[in-house]
């Protein structure tokens, strides 16, 4: 059994644990490091100071004797010029307030009262050749005042020279003081450490020879045995763990086949050697086998039974050889596709109707034993159900195929009719007709223009531009009859007109309105039996708006409907492609109608026909 123990005693005889060696020894590193930057930043600050106080004072005595100087110097090639003398005060009076040296002050002075004598020897209209005596003296007191400070200069610098040198030796001494110690503490601290860890790590490699289940012996109540005990605790709590884990493991493992069997993605589960692990409910059905038929056995041997499974393990069975060319190559990989619209799209018939499935393959990828490298560990197959994206795709073709129609036969009948024109027999009344059918056709061109215009400056989010103003319904309605009147007229439809006498203007856009109103007309006429009635009706709704009702006696539309005949692209319900029509006019419609503040909805029953209506604010209030 291995004895743990800790041979290094206290102050008082009691063990010291490691963490008090090492927190003592790096407690000495830091006062000495402490100490060691204290002195020197003192030492910093001390040379700084009088660094500073020398460029202060003698620095700036020096820079005032060299304007002294200059200013002589001006003297001397002007002597008789006033020029010289302001600037040879001006420097007297900075010289004045720097006095700190014994000595400078007598000769500031003597140099205040050889200015005045110079200066009165110029007023005295002296020749200037008597003055040179005078600027001989002026520069030699100017010499004075800079050797005064050039001295002090040289002085101070060895001062401060002699006390760097001083700073120097102390904190050398204390660095060479701290290394020492450094030195002694780490090897104690590293022999104090060093000999616990080998224990400890003789007890572990003798519990390694043994079972999981054995114990580390931990007899001493130091920091060695208390690790120890420690241990022991850890073994226990990995025995638990590992069973709640295996536990856990189970529960995972059944809420995520829940969830996998709860998919309508259709999932196929394949191990690196090709054999079913999992196959959800959604994708046997779609095969048509019970789970317990696919898991468990090779795929490729199943797949010559089953026409889907085959197209499903496409992607596996080009990546891996056949049986007869012998095991696969354990990390060869699968191909999957660069991007969803590149992955197959397989159709499956159920109960009558095409089902369109999109098949995506992803490899799976595991750690070795090692833990250090990735190797292949099988391959999930997803079949996701794209039929409603499949149906948009079909929306969108028929959208393009009704217009390229649309566009095709009124160009057509404008080519054939512009050859009839330019035709010598054709007698002016056939011409007339021509000529109205050709701006017929444009009309219905351009009508369709706009509409696709409108629906790409929505998209792009330009926004509907408005211009709202008061409004006369009458008015709207007025033009909006007027230009269905032909429609009217060629179905023989009894159109009716009810809007009360008082019925205030409506705050709006007249055009986009007219528009919207001219749309609802137009598919009101579309799907109204011959000679029907057709009834346009307005009143003043309780909230204070105006609403606008158009209602026929068409097909009538089911209610769930009513929301999807306003969508973009949409045709009538019973699936006919309406002439003219390019899905987009009830879309547009109410886009316009909730710009300006108002609604748009639908109330209508197969075989009671169909009334759209509109609101819209009266013409005193503000549409935010």
């Amino acid at each position: 059994m291995a004895r743990l123990s800790c041979k290094v005693n206290g102050p008082g005889g009691s063990p010291m644990n490691i963490r008090t060696k090492i927190s003592l020894g790096f407690g000495v590193v830091l006062a000495l490091l402490l100490l060691l930057g204290g002195y020197a930043t003192t030492a910093l600050l001390r040379l700084d100071n009088t660094t500073r106080r020398i460029r202060q004072t003698n620095l700036y005595s020096v820079e005032v004797g060299q304007v002294l100087l200059q200013a002589i110097d001006q003297l001397e090639t002007q002597p008789a010029a006033p020029g010289g003398l302001p600037l040879l005060r001006q420097a007297l009076g900075r010289a004045a307030g720097n006095v700190t040296e014994p000595g400078e002050q007598a000769v500031i002075d003597s140099l205040r009262q050889a200015t005045a004598a110079y200066q009165q020897r110029v007023r005295g209209g002296i020749e200037p050749g008597a003055l040179a005596p005078y600027r001989s003296y002026l520069r030699g007191l100017a010499h004075r005042l800079v050797d005064l400070n050039v001295e002090a200069l040289e002085r101070k610098s060895q001062v401060a020279d002699g006390r760097a040198a001083e700073s120097f030796r102390i904190m050398l001494a204390l660095a060479a003081l701290a290394v020492v110690i450094t030195l002694g503490l780490i090897i104690a601290t590293a022999e104090a450490a060093a000999q616990p860890i080998e224990e400890l790590t003789r007890a572990l490699e003798h519990a390694a020879r043994n079972n999981f289940e054995s114990t580390i012996p931990a007899a001493e109540y130091n920091e060695l045995g208390r690790a120890g005990r420690a241990f022991n605790r850890l073994l226990l709590e990995l025995q638990r763990f590992r069973r709640s884990a295996l536990t856990e493991i189970m529960t995972e493992r059944n809420r995520l086949s829940g969830v996998v069997s709860s998919l309508d993605e259709g999932l196929l589960l394949l191990d690196e050697r090709g054999v079913i692990l999992m196959a959800n409910p959604a994708l046997c059905r779609l095969l048509g086998r019970a789970d317990t038929e696919l898991v468990g056995r090779r795929a490729q041997e199943l797949a010559p039974h089953h026409e889907l499974l085959a197209r499903l393990l496409h992607p596996v069975a080009a990546s891996h050889p056949d049986d007869e060319a012998g095991e696969p190559e354990a990390g060869a990989p699968v191909p999957v596709p660069a991007n969803e619209e590149a992955a197959p799209l397989i159709t499956v018939r159920i109960s009558g109707y095409d089902t369109y499935y999109r098949l995506s393959a992803h490899e799976l990828r595991t750690f070795d034993e090692s833990g250090q490298h990735v190797r292949p560990a099988g391959q999930l197959l997803a079949l996701r159900n794209v039929s409603e994206f499949k149906k948009l795709d079909q929306l969108k073709s028929n959208f393009l195929a009704t217009v390229s129609h649309e566009l095709k036969t009124p160009l057509a009948s404008i080519g054939l009719s512009l050859k009839l024109l330019q035709h010598e027999r054709t007698d002016a009344e056939e011409r007339g007709r021509l000529a109205q059918g050709i701006g017929q056709e444009t009309q219905r061109l351009q009508r369709m223009v706009d509409e696709l215009l409108t629906v790409a400056r929505l998209d792009a989010g330009a926004g509907i531009q408005l211009s709202l103003r008061p409004t006369s319904l009458a008015a709207v309605v007025q033009h909006a009859t007027d230009t269905v009147r032909p429609q009217l007229d060629d179905k023989r439809l009894q159109l009716q007109v009810e809007l009360p006498l008082d019925l205030p203007p409506v705050r709006a856009d007249e055009e986009k309105t007219t528009w919207v109103l001219i749309n609802l007309l137009s598919n009101a006429i579309r799907y109204s039996p011959g000679e029907a009635p057709l009834h346009i009706r307005a009143r003043l709704t309780p909230d204070g708006r105006v609403q606008l009702s158009v209602q026929d006696c068409g097909p009538g539309i089911a209610p769930e409907h009513h929301e999807r005949i306003f969508q973009r692209f949409h045709q009538s319900p019973e699936g006919e492609v309406r002439r003219g029509s390019t899905g987009l006019g009830l879309s547009i419609s109410r886009e316009f109608m909730a710009a300006q503040g108002g609604r748009l909805w639908v109330e209508s029953f197969p075989g009671c026909g169909s009334t759209f209506h509109l609101t819209l604010p009266v013409g005193g209030e503000m549409v935010k």
